[in-house]
């Protein structure tokens, strides 16, 4: 995804996210723990192993020393953490929204 992509989806997340009957950003911060253990017991199933993975290696890329591009290089070396870290924040946004929402039609009655 281009930075072009990149500025569209965290656009769209801040509109997720500031949408009026939206759950709003500290509700889908605290969601995430629910949300990563219910997808690792196999109960929330709309989040898949492969992008939950792949949302554990973006946190490992973001904290960890060893870089594609390093940091060394100005402005060019904190571009690429920066690109992990806005598809990781959007990502983890837009699926705890989600989720969300699926317990909430769970709490309902509505999902099984």
């Amino acid at each position: 995804m281009g930075k072009a992509g990149r500025a569209t989806a965290a656009y769209r997340a801040y509109k997720d996210v500031s949408r009026p009957g939206s759950p709003g950003l500290m509700d889908r911060v605290r969601a995430l723990p629910r949300m990563v253990g219910g997808a690792l017991r196999g109960e929330y199933r709309d989040l898949g192993k492969k992008k939950l993975a792949l949302m554990g290696m973006g946190i490992l890329y973001i904290v960890s020393p060893i870089d594609v591009i390093p940091e060394f290089l100005p402005l060019i070396g904190v571009t690429d953490d920066f690109g992990v870290f806005l598809w990781l924040m959007t990502s983890l946004l837009g699926e705890s929204g989600r989720y969300l929402d699926w317990e909430h039609k769970r709490v309902r009655g509505e999902v099984l």
